[in-house]
C-alpha cells in the first residue's frame, strides 16, 4: 500500500521583491528621521542660548569673581562654596538683604497671581455668554497682554510721576484722596506701583488661558444645572471651577514663574536700583552681579534661585499630579 504525502506549497516571492524592500527600508528610516533632523538646529540653538550659559553661571558661582577678573574669568581663584555661605548668611549684610528681597518677592508674587488669576477669570466669566460687543471687549482686554513690555511699563512710568502724573492727577486733583500727591516711584508706595503694572500685563494671559478652558465645557451642564434650580454662583462653583482644574493648575504654575522671575518690569520702571519695597530677587541678583561686580555672588544668588523654582514647581506638580488621581478615583 502507497502513501502519498501532500506537500503544501511554498509560495515563493517574485524576483526582486526582497531587493525591492532592501531599498525602501532605508527610505523608511530616512523618513522616520527627518522630524529629528528639523528638530536638530531648534536643539542646537536651545543649548547655546540656555544650556551653556547655566553650566558657565554655576562654574562662575564656586569662583571669586569680581572686577578684577572680568577680562579673563577663567583665571579667577576658586572660592568653593564660599559664595553660597556668604549668601545664605542671613546675620551678614549680604545674607539679610537676599532674605528681605526673597520675602518681598514671595508677597508680591502670591498678590500677583492671586489678582491675575481672580481678574482673567471673572473677565472670561463676563464674557462667556453672546452679547453685541463681545468682541470689542476681548480685543480690548488683550491689549496690555499684546503691547510690548517696555513700551508698557515706560507709559506707566509717566503716569506715576509725583508733579503731572495721571495717578496723582486722578487720585488727588479729581477724587482728592490723600493731603499731598504720592511718591510711587520711590518709597513704600513702590510696591504698590510694581504690583499694578504687573496684574495690569498679567491678567490678560489669564482671561485667554480660562477663555478656552471654558470652551470645552459642555453647555449641556449648565442647562440641566438652571432646570434644577441652581443659580449662578452654584454652577460657577459646581461645574465652572472643577472644569477649569486643570487649566488652573497649569495657570498658576506658569504665571508664578513669570512673576518670580519677572526682571523687565522692575527694571525699567525704577531703574537699575529698584526702592527696598520693591527690591524683587531678580533685581537683587542683577545689582550684586553688574552693580557691585561681584559676579560669583550673584551667580551663587541665581543658582540657589534656581534650585528654589525647582523644589517648589516639582512640588507643586507632585501635589496636583496626587490630586488629581485621586479625584479620577
Amino acid at each position: 500500500m502507497t502513501t502519498h504525502t501532500l506537500e503544501e506549497p511554498v509560495a515563493k516571492s517574485p524576483p526582486g521583491t526582497a531587493a525591492s524592500s532592501a531599498r525602501r527600508r532605508p527610505g523608511r528610516l530616512r523618513r522616520a528621521g527627518l522630524p529629528y533632523l528639523l528638530l536638530l538646529p531648534a536643539l542646537v540653538l536651545e543649548l547655546l542660548v540656555h544650556l551653556v550659559p547655566m553650566v558657565i553661571g554655576i562654574v562662575m558661582s564656586f569662583k571669586e569673581l569680581t572686577q578684577f577678573y572680568i577680562r579673563d574669568w577663567g583665571t579667577a581663584p576658586w572660592s568653593g562654596l564660599g559664595n553660597y555661605q556668604l549668601s545664605v548668611d542671613f546675620d551678614a549684610p549680604v545674607g539679610a538683604a537676599l532674605l528681605h528681597s526673597f520675602f518681598v518677592t514671595v508677597g508680591f508674587t502670591l498678590l500677583s497671581v492671586g489678582l491675575c488669576w481672580l481678574i482673567g477669570t471673572v473677565a472670561a466669566l463676563f464674557l462667556q455668554d453672546t452679547f453685541r460687543g463681545r468682541g470689542l471687549l476681548r480685543a480690548l482686554f488683550l491689549v496690555p497682554y499684546a503691547l510690548p513690555v517696555y513700551a508698557a511699563v515706560i507709559t506707566w512710568v509717566f503716569m506715576f510721576q509725583h508733579d503731572n502724573g495721571l495717578v496723582n492727577h486722578v487720585l488727588h486733583d479729581q477724587l482728592h484722596l490723600g493731603a499731598r500727591p504720592a511718591f510711587w516711584l520711590i518709597g513704600d508706595n513702590s510696591f504698590y506701583a510694581l504690583l499694578t503694572v504687573s496684574v495690569w500685563k498679567g491678567w490678560p494671559f489669564a482671561f485667554l488661558v480660562v477663555t478656552a478652558g471654558l470652551q470645552n465645557i459642555p453647555g449641556e451642564l449648565y442647562e440641566a444645572a438652571a432646570l434644577d434650580g441652581a443659580g449662578m454662583w452654584q454652577r460657577v462653583r459646581r461645574i465652572t471651577l472643577p472644569s477649569l482644574r486643570p487649566v488652573n493648575q497649569v495657570l498658576v504654575l506658569v504665571l508664578f514663574l513669570w512673576t518670580f522671575n519677572d526682571f523687565n518690569t522692575p527694571y525699567v520702571l525704577f531703574g537699575r536700583s529698584a526702592p527696598e519695597a520693591a527690591d524683587l530677587v531678580s533685581v537683587h541678583i542683577y545689582q550684586a552681579s553688574f552693580v557691585t561686580w561681584n559676579f560669583g555672588t550673584g551667580s551663587a544668588m541665581s543658582v540657589l534661585l534656581l534650585l528654589f523654582l525647582l523644589v517648589v514647581t516639582g512640588g507643586y506638580l507632585l501635589v496636583t499630579s496626587r490630586e488629581r488621581r485621586t479625584s479620577d478615583v
